[in-house]
């Protein structure tokens, strides 16, 4: 067979294996109900002549540090040789000592290039499988929080799908999980406590089709079992406000809230504005509920352990509701400064910032935050799914998240620190939001070019909104660059310009 990795990183793969790999990945990643943004791995096990020894040899393509299976490429899978991998487990120095196992990793690649592995690849590794798929759906989190999941997973699947019960991920957790399936040899995959689902197949096709099978009879059992009201009685003071008047109270609240949210560090924002948090914001469950958090780690990672909520009626004014978000602030802060030196130890990294990362408004929506615009919309887009696991859990039975011990053992984890290190340094307009009049062409064209070129996002403004909206797209699109319509010899126009444009980044 030839080499892994082609000269061409946009050229198809070369390995049979590879092109089953990357096409079974796209397909689960495309559904956000499968898998959140950048969640979950896959892999493949196969083989390839060895270029050195010209022998055949048996290799693991694996979903990288950091990828996204809807969007994976070639290049974003870590190539290691099958028998160096699963050789560590007899130098394995038990669980206390388990992250030394990941630089391990890096002394079974195979030839150059590639994804650095992840933390997951010893699941992929040592699962006696040729296909192997960890995935966070939302369906499967329900079940994975349930304070019952483990007598909930047997009556959803009986033999097929075993629970396992919450471990971190990393070394020891694939050395379960590969027991679990040699210990039960008529599953087709496990239900991870308080994280996702993993399932298995001896071909990509019977390994995607276990993981769809597990998502879909996970929906099925919570839709046919559950409660019909999860969130509790309906609050008719919370509910959404009208559609003018939601989202004039949201660009008046926008950049008070940013305000709080950057006071340790600049961020950018993403106004949520969906039937699923509009939902949740006027149910009865609300306040406990958000206070417990989030449990699956990709979730909290991105949306800190739990949200700022604002304690007020839809209908409350401007003014209380900025002199109350203050108030709640000075409070999140101290709370979750609190929670840090609970838990923090003497190696443990610096506390990263106590500001919220998600931010709900009752008759407004959730502001969600981030250091780019994309990384504030997709905490917000966690959140929701975090919103749809609890509504699943407390559906068939009560939510039930990780400890919190365990959920700083994540946010705070070295291995989670080093990834943080070594994300590129910020563009120098980085977190800044600029409007440009007349946008559309010429010198504001070129003017917003540069400043998205910068890391600024940009708010592009022209009598002609065509050319305003092409002009938005070629910059990169909503993360980077939004159009809209603006008369500048307007005066109400351009006041209205300001606030569409305080809605698109805060």
């Amino acid at each position: 067979m030839s080499s892994t990795h082609t000269t061409d990183p946009s050229a198809a793969p070369t390995n049979p294996t590879v092109a089953t790999l990357l096409a079974r990945s796209n397909t689960l990643g495309a559904d956000p109900s499968n898998t959140n943004y950048a969640g979950g791995n896959t892999s493949a096990k196969g083989a390839e002549t060895d270029p050195v020894t010209g022998e055949e040899t048996e290799l693991l393509w694996v979903k990288g540090s950091g990828g996204d299976l809807g969007t994976l490429e070639e290049k974003g899978l870590a190539v290691l040789r099958l028998d160096r991998v699963r050789a560590l487990e007899e130098v394995y120095p038990g669980v206390d000592r388990e992250d030394e196992m990941v630089a391990a990793f890096d002394y079974c690649l195979h030839g150059k290039g590639g994804a650095a592995p992840s933390i997951d690849t010893a699941m992929h590794a040592l699962v006696d499988a040729a296909h192997v798929d960890h995935l966070h759906p939302d369906a499967g989190i329900a079940l994975a929080t349930a304070a019952d999941g483990e007598r909930l997973t047997r009556e959803c699947f009986g033999d097929a799908v075993v629970w396992v019960p919450w471990r971190r991920p990393g070394f020891q957790l694939g050395l379960d999980i590969a027991a679990i399936k040699r210990e039960n040899p008529a599953a087709i995959g496990c239900i991870l406590g308080g994280h996702g689902i993993t399932a298995w197949g001896e071909t990509s096709q019977e390994a995607e089709a276990n993981s769809l099978r597990i998502i879909a009879e996970a929906t099925e059992f919570i839709g046919r079992t559950g409660r019909p009201d999860p969130f509790g009685a309906h609050d008719a003071s919370r509910e959404a406000l009208p559609e003018a008047e939601r989202r004039a109270k949201a660009s008046a609240l926008f950049p008070v809230v940013r305000g709080l949210a950057s006071t340790d560090a600049p961020m950018i924002g993403h106004w949520t504005d969906t039937e699923a948090v509009h939902e949740f914001l006027a149910s009865e469950k609300l306040a406990p509920l958000a206070e417990l958090g989030t449990s699956c780690p990709d979730h909290f990672l991105r949306t800190k352990v739990k949200p700022l909520v604002l304690d007020l009626p839809a209908d409350a004014s401007i003014e209380e509701s900025v002199a109350r978000l203050k108030q709640l602030h000075e409070s999140y802060r101290a709370d979750y400064t609190a929670y840090y030196e609970r838990h923090a130890e003497a190696d443990s990294p610096a506390m990263r910032g106590a500001d919220p990362a998600i931010v709900l408004v009752p008759g407004v929506g959730m502001f969600s935050f981030g250091a780019d615009a994309q990384t504030a919309r997709v905490a917000g887009e966690f959140y929701v799914n975090a919103i749809n696991v609890m509504r699943g859990a407390e559906a068939i039975s009560t939510y039930s998240p990780i400890e919190e011990s365990e959920k700083f053992r994540i946010e705070y984890w070295a291995l989670e620190e080093a990834k943080l290190q070594r994300k590129p340094k910020p563009k120098p307009l980085a977190t800044r939001v600029a409007l440009v009049t007349g946008g559309g062409s010429g010198i504001g064209k070129a003017t917003a070019t540069r400043l998205v070129a910068e890391g600024a996002c940009v708010v592009i403004a022209d009598l002609n909104l065509e050319n305003a909206q092409a002009v938005a797209e070629e910059l990169g699109g909503p993360d980077h660059a939004v159009a809209l319509r603006a008369d500048v010899s307007d005066e109400q126009a351009v006041v209205e310009a300001v606030a569409e444009a305080v809605l698109a980044f805060g």
